[in-house]
């Protein structure tokens, strides 16, 4: 039984890597999962749409000039 990472034959490398990128991919799938169900039951904030005025141009004496 070899306990060193550097003296691992090739197998154990592929092992590894395999195993890293399937929780890689189990995270990756968590993480956007959840992120698209958060979009759907978002109740206790709500989106509000502001509608842009007329122009407004600040002067630097403190008062405005709409345009």
């Amino acid at each position: 039984m070899n306990h060193s990472i550097h003296s691992a034959d090739r197998s154990t490398h592929l092992k590894i890597v395999v195993v890293a990128l399937v929780a890689g991919i189990a995270v990756a799938a968590l993480g956007i999962s959840a992120r698209n169900n958060a979009d759907f039951t978002q109740t206790a904030q709500s989106t509000q749409v502001i509608k842009a005025g007329k122009p407004v141009a600040i002067t630097s004496s403190g008062t405005s000039t709409v345009r």
